[in-house]
């Protein structure tokens, strides 16, 4: 296989790799197939094992992610404790949004929670496509207000809804990760007692039973 051809077949490879990012970014605007092929050079593919950190607390968050496959935690320890602001699986965001954009240390770790593949875009990459792409630079617009959105709902659901109407929604809306997730990391993001979320569990595992 010649030079021309190798590179071709690594380009396919790489699409077909990233495409639930490009699904992921055609929710925002009708992006081609060819204007995706452009962002390939600034997109970098991460295979990464299971408890490995992608990002620690004290240093500036380089990187926004998108998870091709695996699941992935970002919480912040006080008092030996560790606590959990986000848990996420594929076709979803994740990064110390604070760090990245204000470019300042973070206050967080970046975790996975299984063995991991990311697709990883620099700060300064994408800085440098704002300013060959007006379109991207819109794109992106929207999905930093998509992100920021969830984010304030989520906040308003940790103070608006009981501890079980929090736990129920969860189930509702991510049901596969109560077994892909540890109960503890589960119970802490809900911020629920341990003892509490088991509770809740075992009695949403009977009502199924005897269903």
């Amino acid at each position: 296989m010649n030079s021309k051809n190798h590179n071709t077949h690594e380009t396919v490879n790489k699409v077909e790799t990233l495409r639930p990012f490009l699904k992921f970014l055609r929710k925002f605007s009708n992006i081609s197939d060819s204007e995706f092929q452009q962002l390939l050079k600034y997109i970098h593919i991460q295979e990464l094992d299971k408890d490995a950190v992608v990002t620690r607390k004290g240093q500036v968050e380089d990187y926004l992610h998108f998870i091709l496959k695996g699941l992935v935690r970002k919480y912040y320890i006080k008092r030996n404790e560790e606590f959990n602001t986000q848990i996420s699986y594929e076709g979803h965001l994740i990064h110390v949004q604070e760090s990245f954009h204000t470019r300042t240390p973070s206050s967080f770790y970046v975790k996975t929670l299984e063995p991991t593949t990311l697709a990883s875009m620099h700060y300064d990459d994408l800085e440098n496509i704002y300013l060959f792409s007006r379109k991207m630079e819109h794109v992106a617009r929207l999905v930093i207000t998509h992100t920021m959105v969830l984010k304030d709902q989520w906040k308003d659901e940790l103070l608006e809804l009981s501890q079980k109407e929090r736990f129920l929604r969860f189930v509702k809306r991510h049901p596969e990760l109560l077994k892909r997730v540890q109960q503890k990391h589960l119970a802490s993001y809900l911020n629920i007692k341990p003892e509490t979320f088991s509770r809740y569990k075992h009695l949403l595992d009977k009502k199924r039973n005897s269903a």
